[in-house]
């Protein structure tokens, strides 16, 4: 049985220590006089100067991700494995000093999921901005490493995926393992299921991270490329599984964000996933790796680099993908192919056979140097050669330390980045927010009860999510209700763990009674509940997207009160159906995995201390298309063909047990994935993608457009031989779209109205292009902030013509005429709540002609 990749991390870490950083002397040491300790070189120049020091031995030691470094020219060891997600991550490049004040923590901002609900690319920003200063400072102190994996750009298709929020399970991987300290281990996260949305948090994510001057601060890692969307689902595991995708489906879904990171943002590294593509494991993928990343992206400009998933070339052998028949062989197949660092874990051989490759004559000193020169090329643009008085650009980032980490405006950040990706689901009768509240500070319910119940109420080291480090404090919805001066009681609930075993007719229930009576005690009831990382992580995918059935009774239990009743549902989405019907169910707020102070928000929220305005970054699924889809099938539109064969050429499994997908399912057209192919209307569709209630009434309305009809031409007339937009799929819609945004609140209504922010979300949709037609696309998007009661906002949202644009069976992206419609929201029947038609006529423009696949070596 395989080791989850949690225990995987916590053998690297345990077994090698976390490898901080030690930076070369290049003032003294033996590298001094060299060219890449001349910062007035370029950075080619001096990458290859150090590369051309080294004897073949010593470049073999360094093209895994513990590189040995050369001890004779005094290049130090060091670690291409440091995580920076959510913040700075415990990892085999990272540590924090356990026995000190400075560096015992870093802030932990709310995980990727929730803060794409926020729909705020400025706020991405903000967020990365800060976690790189910190992770600057840790390398300072030779506490972290200068590459940093992050981001997850993999859109979330299928809401199983244990990586969708990405998690690894705390019990896994913690500082208790590793250090004897007590706290939470990793996870990472992708910004939902739209490629538009995630485009836009990748760009601001990346802009942030790496810095937006003239050298790097850190190099960011766009992961996991391309197709990777599954870890462990009914025998099928990432380690073998062959992600079938047409090439259609691969243009238009799964690759516009590493397009992004790549040509459009030149991020400093990618991960090659695990998986097979069509065949051929990913990162020995001559197709993914250089016809389109290198040559159609254009990706060479800095030399940058790729890296490979932990242990997944060792997927290559025959026990797994059967690629490769040797670890020598597949080392020389990823290092061919354009794979420049290895990431190994100990205590899980066979290893990379680097060397092995090498002597056997299956790659060249050639090939090793290509891979080396993109490596140290990477580390001389963030200053690693730089001496710290030098002139360097990326030599100010040295003077970063102990007071950059965890500053009060990191702080502040943090809790902003978890209070703006709440999303209201449900609010009967303007229950939220609890207004007879006495403004802070104190907080009170005038003195009423209240029952605080659930397991994500009291301290949680889950609310993180994953791939975490070391939080300065956690606060829990209890911590808020002790700084209020709640009157409260509390009852833990059911543990996530006892989901499945309570549904059994003997199982235990310690936890209804306990629940029952301090609701029973109360005016007002406060359930804190959903998933965590012991249901949905890394190397574990969910088989339901039920709420826990221990959890459901006891909330219907407590509905069955007819008290004001509100749940607060953190973790992955699950099928709110339930909860939306029963009458008795107050409101329903979400808040995915909120960070170090999302406990406290989400009590805030409640409260009206903070009114939530994000929006569902996913579908809400109803329970029955887990048993209607099947995690191996890449498809996302809907097709009256019975299912393919599984992504490994197998049958598909006729065992599975009742709640997964089924035989059954195998004959039954395909509904479709998205919200751009799964109607609001339709039965497998609780929430749809976009929805989001506010605590006040809005009326939102398009601005009136100038004209109504366009050829193909003029729409790209603006951009003709212009500079700023190199390639066409980046052409801005040449008419301003704005939005109109009135919050029909007054200040005279009862608790003075509330001020609200709001989101914008901009569709387009229209019969044009190839059939079938999506039900509507996302074009673009902009938060609105601060609205007051009886105020009026207007924004530009920002539109681009590829966006428009609609993919071809042979991946070209081509504008096409038709008649168009932009639609503005998500109302909360799922429909738009405003829209304008216009004509496009004249010839259908290729955007951007596609390469086509060739034969693999």
């Amino acid at each position: 049985m395989k080791l989850l990749l949690g225990w995987k991390l916590a053998i690297a870490v345990a077994v090698r220590g976390a490898v901080g950083l030690e930076y070369p002397d290049c003032i003294n040491g033996p590298l001094a006089n060299s060219t890449v300790c001349d910062v007035t070189a370029s950075p080619a120049d001096r990458a290859a100067a150090l590369v051309k020091l080294m004897s073949v031995a010593e470049k073999l030691d360094n093209l895994v991700d513990m590189a040995k470094g050369v001890p004779r020219l005094g290049l130090p060891p060091y670690a291409w494995w440091s995580e920076a997600l959510h913040g700075v991550a415990l990892s085999p490049g990272v540590t924090f000093n356990f026995t000190g004040i400075h560096f015992s923590n870093a802030t932990s901002f709310a995980n990727t999921i929730t803060l794409a609900a926020a729909f705020d690319d400025d706020l991405v920003y903000q967020v990365a901005s800060a976690i790189s200063t910190e992770a600057r400072a840790f390398a300072n102190a030779g506490l972290a490493g200068l590459d940093y994996w992050s981001p997850n750009v993999n859109p979330y298709k299928d809401p199983r995926w244990g990586r969708g929020h990405e998690v690894r399970d705390p019990a896994l991987f913690t500082t208790t393992i590793i250090t004897g300290q007590g706290v939470t281990e990793n996870l990472d996260q992708t910004p939902g299921e739209d490629p538009v949305r995630i485009k836009g948090y990748a760009k601001a994510f990346l802009t942030g991270l790496e810095g937006d001057g003239p050298a790097r601060k850190v190099i960011a890692t766009c992961k996991h490329y391309a197709a990777y969307d599954l870890e462990r689902w009914q025998g099928v595991t990432r380690h073998d599984f062959n992600a079938v995708v047409s090439l259609q489906d691969l243009v238009e879904y799964y690759l516009p964000p590493f397009e992004t990171c790549a040509r459009d943002v030149n991020v400093g590294s990618i991960m090659c996933s695990y998986n097979a593509v069509n065949g051929t494991p990913a990162c020995a993928n001559t197709y993914l790796m250089d016809d389109i990343l290198r040559k159609h992206w254009n990706w060479t400009a800095h030399n940058n680099y790729v890296t490979s998933d932990c242990n997944a070339i060792q997927n290559f052998l025959p026990s797994l993908h059967n690629f490769s028949q040797t670890p020598a062989e597949a080392a020389a197949a990823a290092l061919n192919a354009g794979t420049d660092t290895i990431c190994e874990v100990p205590g899980w051989p066979p290893y990379t056979d680097v060397a092995g490759a090498y002597r056997q004559g299956l790659v060249s000193e050639a090939v090793i140097d290509r891979a080396l020169h993109r490596l140290y090329e990477g580390l001389v643009r963030v200053g690693y050669f730089d001496p710290p008085t030098s002139a360097s650009p990326a030599a100010s980032y040295r003077s970063l330390g102990a007071s950059d980490v965890s500053t009060l405006e990191h702080q502040a950040l943090a809790f902003q980045s978890a209070a703006d990706g709440l999303v209201l689901l449900k609010n009967v009768n303007g229950t939220l927010p609890l207004r007879d509240v006495i403004p802070f500070p104190p907080v009170t319910l005038t003195g009423r009860p209240v029952a605080i119940i659930g397991h994500w109420a009291a301290p949680n080291a889950h609310v993180l999510g994953g791939y975490s480090g070391v939080p300065p404090y956690l606060l829990s919805p209890l911590h808020g209700a002790e700084l209020l001066q709640l009157n409260y009681t509390y009852a833990a609930g059911p543990p996530v763990a006892a989901a499945a075993a309570a549904a059994a007719p003997d199982a235990p229930d310690g936890w209804t009674a306990p629940a029952l009576a301090a609701a029973g005690a109360a005016d007002v009831i406060l359930y804190f509940g959903g998933t965590d990382l012991s249901v949905a992580s890394e190397d574990r995918d969910r088989d339901s997207l039920a709420w826990p059935p221990a959890q459901l009774s006891l909330v219907e239990a407590l509905a069955s009160l007819g008290k004001p009743l509100v749940v607060a549902q953190l973790g992955d989405q699950l099928d709110d159906a339930p909860l939306l019907a029963n009458p008795n169910v107050s409101a329903v707020l979400w808040a995915g995995y909120p960070g170090q102070a999302g406990g406290l928000v989400a009590l805030y929220a409640i409260l009206g201390l903070a009114a939530p305005a994000g929006r569902l970054p996913v579908t809400q699924y109803a329970a029955d298309y887990a048993r209607r889809v099947d995690m191996t099938d890449m498809r996302l539109r809907p097709d009256p063909a019975p299912r393919p064969a599984d992504g490994r050429g197998a049958a598909p499994r006729r065992d599975r047990p009742a709640g997964e997908s089924s035989a059954a399912a195998a004959a039954a057209p395909f509904p479709g994935r998205t919200y751009r192919w799964l109607p609001p209307s339709s039965p497998l569709s609780t929430l749809p993608f976009g929805f989001g209630l506010h605590y006040t009434r809005f009326r939102a309305r398009l601005g009136v457009f100038p004209t109504l009809s366009f050829t193909t031409a003029s729409l790209l007339a603006g951009c003709a031989n212009s500079t700023a937009y190199p390639y066409p799929d980046l052409c801005p819609f040449p008419v301003t779209v704005s939005v109109w945004v009135s919050n029909l609140a007054a200040p005279q209504d009862p608790g003075g109205g509330v001020t609200s922010d709001y989101v914008a979300l901009v569709f387009a949709a229209g019969e044009y292009g190839p059939r079938p037609y999506p039900v509507k696309t996302l074009v673009g998007y902009k938060r609105l902030r601060a609205i007051g009661p009886g105020q009026t906002q207007a924004a530009v949202v920002d539109i681009k013509l590829g966006d428009l644009a609609r993919v071809d069976t042979n991946g070209n992206r081509i504008l096409y005429p038709g008649r168009y419609k932009f639609v503005l929201d998500v109302g909360q029947d799922g429909n738009g709540v405003d829209e304008v038609e216009f004509d496009v006529t004249g010839d259908e423009v290729v955007l951007d002609v596609w390469p086509q696949p060739r034969a693999q070596p």
